[in-house]
């Protein structure tokens, strides 16, 4: 039975209106995006399909169109159209960081790295350049590798810190094995970077790792 037969209380969509997005379902957030199922299955029914075939958001986030397509029902259109509002979200997000200090706004700081390094399937270095009232200026992806090693050259970080004029930078990596926690190699190569770049009056005010749904900070734990 398709949803425009469900009782009102009950659609996603008027469910959203009312209560607001938190209060669904993953499978009914994507039934909303989705707007129609396909024969003999609501949007919502879908929407669990997609769950079930991808084991998660996150991986379901980072598919390629081939993989996204083995879903029934879905294609180059709905896959277009899911790109598409993630990357608004991460550009709402950058507003944000190149509006305020970053310092104030550190579940924002994590929330775009999730959104910018996390669904990626190798392991990237990417460094947040900002200006001296710590806003963003621009992200730069500056090394990329295999699942479990990037090589992070102290002075290609120097160097784009000091080619886009930054005052501070926040780095961040991602372990696409799934453990958020520091290695000895992240812990030496944080300490590493801060004291080049002191060398040119450059601040590392943190270093976060992004692994599934978890975001490490090296400042809250006092490693930096």
């Amino acid at each position: 039975m398709g949803i425009n037969h469900w009782p009102e209380d009950q659609r996603p969509r008027e469910r959203l209106i009312k209560y607001g997005a938190a209060a669904l379902s993953d499978a009914e957030l994507l039934s909303v995006f989705l707007r129609v199922g396909v024969k003999g299955k609501s949007a919502v029914d879908l929407g669990r399909d997609m769950l079930s075939q991808f084991g998660s958001l996150r991986a379901l986030f980072s598919a390629n169109l081939n993989e996204f397509a083995k879903v029934h029902g879905l294609g180059s259109a709905k896959y277009a159209q899911l790109q598409a509002v993630l990357e608004l979200a991460k550009r709402s997000i950058s507003e944000e960081l190149e509006s305020k200090s970053s310092l104030s706004s550190p579940q924002a700081v994590k929330q775009y790295l999730q959104l910018q390094i996390g669904n990626k399937h190798y392991e990237s270095f990417t460094v947040l350049f900002l200006d001296v009232k710590n806003r963003l200026l621009v992200t730069q992806e500056l090394s990329r590798g295999s699942l479990s090693h990037a090589s992070v050259y102290p002075r290609e970080v120097i160097k784009s810190a000091l080619a886009h004029n930054a005052a501070s930078i926040i780095l961040a990596h991602n372990h696409p094995s799934g453990s958020a926690d520091p290695s000895q190699a992240d812990l030496s190569l944080t300490q590493t970077l801060k004291s080049a770049l002191s060398l040119v009056d450059i601040r590392v005010l943190d270093h976060f790792i992004v692994a599934n749904n978890t975001v490490y900070s090296f400042a809250e734990n006092g490693q930096i």
